[in-house]
């Protein structure tokens, strides 16, 4: 069986962001793994104007009008599931996050998604929230979650996380690689799944 590509998104856009450490203790982790291949994707690189698409992208069949999201689109094809970094930001989801999630359709459909979240109380409000919006585009999310608190994760601006984290996210990975893998069929009959089957 080919391994599942993989991709960490981290999604805050902030300047002096913590989920650049985060994706990276992901990827550090995944390393090595044999049913995944994982790579690290910087949400803040692709430059995403925010709902700039005139056509919604349900109806817009992969052809966007904004070399932006083009390059996000192929990108995100790419990829069979992805771990979300993500902060939690008033109780909810990071708006720019949302935006690159709310500017594709197809591209997500069929895939497997796993979450590491952090803030106050771990960003768990954001994980749930994030829980409701994956599944509207026919996404899987995986039950296993890592929740990183920024008063026991972080060592004033130094990204420490619990002993216990590393295997929190190795369940969460052993769970999306395993999705992944189950949803192959899917992405691999056309439909509104990938175009790479």
């Amino acid at each position: 069986m080919t391994a599942a590509r993989i991709a960490v998104i981290v999604g805050s856009t902030r300047p002096g962001r913590k989920g650049s450490a985060v994706g990276r203790w992901v990827l550090d982790h995944a390393k090595g793994r044999e049913s995944g291949a994982y790579d690290l994707l910087e949400l803040e690189q692709f430059g995403l104007a925010l709902l700039a698409e005139p056509i919604v992208p349900g109806a817009a069949n992969r052809a966007y009008e904004n070399a932006q999201t083009r390059v996000w689109s192929r990108t995100i094809d790419e990829y069979d599931g992805f771990v979300w970094v993500t902060p939690e930001y008033n109780f909810g989801v990071p708006g720019a996050f949302k935006n690159a999630f709310d500017v594709l359709y197809p591209e997500w459909n069929h895939k497997a998604v796993g979450f590491v979240a952090y803030g106050a109380d771990g960003g768990v409000r954001a994980v749930e929230h994030w829980r409701s919006i994956v599944a509207n585009a026919r996404m899987i999310a995986v039950r296993a979650q890592v929740s990183l608190s920024l008063f026991h994760d972080w060592q004033g601006e130094e990204f420490a996380p619990l002993e216990r984290r590393a295997g929190e996210l190795g369940r969460v990975l052993d769970e999306l690689e395993e999705m992944a893998a189950a949803l192959e069929p899917l992405r691999a009959s056309g439909g509104q799944g990938t175009t790479r089957g």
